[in-house]
């Protein structure tokens, strides 16, 4: 796929949900589409990079209630932190969106009230399985066993509500036409498939309002009225607008039109489907052109197991930027893993790929042709342009070779065999060293030879700069700073596009880029094991079904409720329990809960407490343990 360069390129994140902090998959997605930006402004082209966060919907308006916070107040603190985090990382985006930005919410009615005109939007009752935590709904036989979501694997909730329907079906036939006819508009190819399927297996409407919560975007007052004021708009299409209203389309800010279509959506596996089916369904009803690309990466894994705060093995991006530096971690995640395949990250991988590759390979390349240079020529080099280019002339065709197929994987969005392609390079310049052995042609007087291989290596090396520069951009920036020459789109045309050799030089030492690491630089965090008891051992622990009667908030403390819990006992008993985030007094009184009843009372700030209320927490939160139907209080689970 050979596409015609045009003056715009427009390429996007997806917005990231504001439930948690920044983890390695959103670093991983930025960091590629930072890659691209980068990649296309060296081409010369104008970009508009957006990134931003996606702040509605009712997981949102859960955890705000269980942090004590009104929505807008929880998702200013978590999109605060994504914006930091890609500020400190150097991530060049043009735009940070919010979906709770006021012309955001303009675009998302505008587009709603078109849809709308056009009859591609009507009101209805829906009723499906949803899932909170994907915000999707699933038909019974996209379901799996007990009623989970097929992509979360978490149970859904049953939904009957009055709700307005965008007529997803009735673009059935003609996504199919368009994905006929653009086999290329999905990398990698081996998710075109899966997109095709999905559509063949028949496309239902979508609804796309919900009245159960109140945290979105509410209808345009043109349909708003006092039937449907109860109505707010369905996250995803909510979402998904926001890549035009970046631009302003409809909106009062600046109108940057002129960069659409998109050229590529960059997101993860999860949400092509919202990506390639309702977005294409949702433009052909605006009557928009659609994207030229989306592009679906895989997911990373920890040290092969799936990453979960409850086991403690989430990476943290900023962690492992702060240990190892942030050019080092570019280049492992883009170069470790094939895009569209899944990851995994381990410390001993990345020490691999930084002693082998960055070390080895390029730091000690680099260091080789600043010592010689300094020993044999005090970094001054200059060799008859002429004669260099006719005894390095099968070399320097290789190179060149290599260089302008970079290009076409870039634009595959094949970042890892970007890399390796590159790589070769090095590898070749490393090899000349050891073919031609500069310190045997120093003892035979052969000092012009010498000279002659220091000049293609530092050319080598100033190419190779420029094109790795979208990958790792400050280590390519000190690599051209020992030849004087700055990381701008002209000189990229000049030494990339027409070739351009360098015969004289003077160079500029820097330290050593990449250090050898010997150990792991950050503290592997003790993942939790499976641990077995006995019957007899479990015999001795007494679980009683209970019904709390009183709640009260505990001075001073930030997480603990003192709690009175009747277990048919003569007497209630006070339990001190960590779960004032998740719950409100009021809500707690009345409700059945299990306790481990025969555990040491023990005091607590001050207050005892007379066993444990028990309950299980994941990555959304922390929901007591309770029996499916009201039982007598002191009854025993076993």
């Amino acid at each position: 796929m050979e596409e015609a360069l045009s003056s715009k390129f427009y390429i996007t994140t997806p917005i990231y949900y504001v439930n948690d902090i920044p983890h390695i998959g959103h670093a991983y997605t930025t960091i590629i589409v930072d890659a691209l930006a980068r990649f296309h402004r060296l081409l010369g082209q104008e970009v508009f990079f957006l990134t931003g966060t996606d702040e509605h919907g009712q997981k949102i308006e859960q955890a705000a209630a269980k942090k004590g916070k009104n929505p807008k107040e929880y998702v200013d603190e978590i999109s605060k932190r994504f914006k930091d985090i890609w500020e400190s990382f150097g991530i060049s985006y043009d735009k940070f969106i919010r979906t709770t930005d006021s012309y955001h919410i303009q675009t998302a009615q505008k587009a709603f009230l078109k849809m709308y005109q056009r009859g591609d939007i009507y009101k209805g009752e829906y009723e499906g399985n949803y899932c909170i935590s994907c915000e999707a709904f699933f038909t019974k036989s996209q379901l799996i066993e007990g009623g989970r979501c097929p992509d979360c694997k978490k149970e859904t909730t049953l939904v009957k509500e009055e709700s307005y329907f965008f007529k997803l079906s009735a673009y059935q036939e003609r996504l199919l036409e368009f994905y006929k006819q653009h086999s290329d508009f999905i990398f990698p190819k081996s998710r075109y498939n899966e997109v095709i399927r999905f559509i063949e297996d028949g496309l239902e409407d979508l609804s796309i309002t919900r009245t159960s919560f109140d945290w979105g975007v509410k209808l345009p007052s043109e349909i708003a009225n006092k039937d449907s004021k109860k109505h707010i708009m369905y996250v995803w299409l909510d979402a998904l607008i926001n890549y035009l209203s970046a631009l302003g389309y409809e909106n009062e800010s600046d109108d940057k039109m002129e960069f659409w279509p998109v050229n590529y959506h960059i997101v993860g596996k999860d949400i092509l489907r919202f990506h390639a089916i309702y977005w294409l369904a949702f433009l052909m009803s605006l009557e928009l052109p659609l994207p030229r690309h989306i592009a679906a990466h895989g997911w990373w894994t920890k040290d092969g197991a799936k990453m979960s705060k409850s086991v403690g093995n989430v990476v943290n991006p900023q962690e492992i930027v702060n240990a190892y530096g942030l050019d080092c971690f570019r280049y492992f995640i883009l170069r470790e893993v094939s895009f569209g395949q899944d990851g995994d990250f381990s410390q001993k991988a990345l020490i691999e790929r930084i002693n082998a590759d960055l070390s080895n390979d390029l730091g000690n390349l680099l260091n080789r042709l600043l010592g010689m240079s300094a020993k044999y020529f005090n970094n001054h080099l200059r060799v008859d342009i002429q004669a260099f280019k006719a005894h390095y002339k099968e070399e320097l065709e290789s190179i060149h070779k290599i260089l302008m197929g970079l290009e076409l994987l870039m634009q595959e969005v094949q970042i890892h065999r970007y890399l390796e392609e590159l790589w070769k390079i090095f590898a070749l310049a490393n090899g000349m060293i050891a073919k031609k052995e500069p310190w045997r042609l120093v003892k035979e007087d052969k000092m012009q030879e010498v000279a002659e291989l220091l000049v293609f290596i530092a050319n080598l090396l100033i190419k190779a700069a420029f094109c790795l520069s979208p990958c790792m951009p400050k280590t390519a920036k000190e690599i051209l700073d020992v030849f004087n020459i700055p990381l701008e789109s002209k000189h990229y045309l000049e030494f990339i596009k027409n070739n351009q050799i360098i015969s004289e030089m003077v160079l500029m030492p820097i330290m050593a880029l990449f250090p050898k690491i010997e150990t792991p630089l950050l503290e592997e965090k003790q993942i939790k094991t499976q641990h077995f008891i006995t019957k007899e051992e479990f015999s001795k622990i007494e679980i009683k079904v209970g019904t709390i009667l009183g709640a009260e908030i505990m001075p001073k403390s930030e997480k603990l409720l003192k709690l009175q819990v009747d277990l048919g006992e003569e007497r209630e008993r006070q339990i001190i329990a960590g779960i004032k985030s998740y719950y409100t007094t009021q809500e707690l009184i009345g409700k059945q809960v299990c306790v481990l009843a025969n555990l040491k009372p023990a005091k607590l700030m001050g207050e005892l407490s007379e066993g444990m209320i028990l309950a299980v927490s994941d990555d959304d939160g922390l929901s007591l343990i309770q029996p499916q139907a009201i039982k007598k209080n002191g009854s025993q689970i076993s």
